[in-house]
This record gives C-alpha cells, structure tokens and sequence, in this order.
C-alpha cells in the first residue's frame, strides 16, 4: 500500500491530517460503508479524494450545488488529477462526450477520468447508467449529504434514487 503521508505531501500539499481522517480513509479502502459528519472546512473532500489514490476506478461524487461541485472539479484538476462535472450547466454534447469518454476510459492512460461528480438527477438518465454500469468504479461518495437529513427527498427527489444506483452498480460490475 502506498505509504499515506507521501500522498498527503505530495498530492495533497499538507503536512498532516486532521482529527478522524486518517482512520476514515482506512475505513473506506477496506471498502466499508462510510459515513462521515465532520464541520465544515475540514477537508471531508479529502477523504475521497485521498481514497482514490490508493484504489482503481473512477470516483462518482454525488452532489446537489452546482458551485461546490465547480469549485472541486478546479482544484483537483490544477493538482493534476483528470475531473469532470455533469450537471445542468453543461450543453447535451458535452454529457456526450464525457460519456464516451469514461465508457474507453484507460487506467494506463496519463490523462483518464478519474472523479466524475454528478448532481442526483443523473441517476434518472438511461443513457449515463448504461455507461457507468459498464466500468469500475472504485467509490461513490455522496457529498453534502446533509441536504437529505435536512430537506430529505423534498429537496431533489433524486436522492431517492441512489440506493438503487448503488444496487444496480454492485449487481454489474465492480463497485464498493
């Protein structure tokens, strides 16, 4: 396994973790069912993020602000690491594109996708599941997920959806 402070350092830029993350990220690469409550500012991006760097596939972010997941999409992608958005900022061909992409994505390849962050709504577009049904996933991480307690359904009646994405993931293909 690679060792956990070089990836701090070296990806991540930071000399240490913060109270929890470093148990919880073991959590989630053993591959257990994670839930995380931690205050805002404390990096819970990071867990996932970090995740990554230790498991194979491609990281699905589900998340309802279309500005939280812009300002992830930017930051990963300046530390060099391939990220992409579907949400209802992006034009028809894009979502393509992005899709077909994923669909030959290549591990071996420098410049793969390796997180796609995705609002809730995608989970009731046919042709996206088809896609993603079809390749390894090495996480899915529901982010902002305080927006269901809060608000449940009544806020996206998408996240009614996710269990039975999650189901239908593990049923195809590899997927925590």
């Amino acid at each position: 396994m690679k060792d956990f402070w070089n990836i701090l350092q070296d990806a991540f830029h930071l000399e240490s973790f913060r109270e929890w993350q470093e148990e919880i990220i073991r959590s989630v690469i053993d591959g257990n069912d994670t839930l995380v409550f931690m205050p805002t500012g404390w990096w819970k991006s990071l867990i996932y993020q970090f995740s990554w760097m230790i498991l194979e596939g491609v990281v699905i972010v589900i998340s309802p602000l279309i500005s939280l997941m812009k300002d992830q999409v930017d930051k990963l992608n300046s530390i060099w690491i391939r990220t992409e958005l579907i949400n209802s900022t992006i034009s028809q061909l894009d979502k393509q594109i992005i899709l077909d992409e994923i669909a030959t994505n290549q591990a071996d390849s420098e410049n793969w996708i390796k997180f796609l962050y995705i609002a809730p709504e995608r989970l009731n577009d046919s042709y996206f599941l088809s896609v993603i049904k079809n390749i390894d996933i090495s996480l899915i991480a529901i982010d902002e997920a305080h927006c269901i307690s809060q608000w449940w359904h009544d806020f996206r009646p998408s996240y009614l959806k996710i269990k039975w994405f999650i189901e239908c993931l593990r049923n195809k293909k590899h997927c925590p």
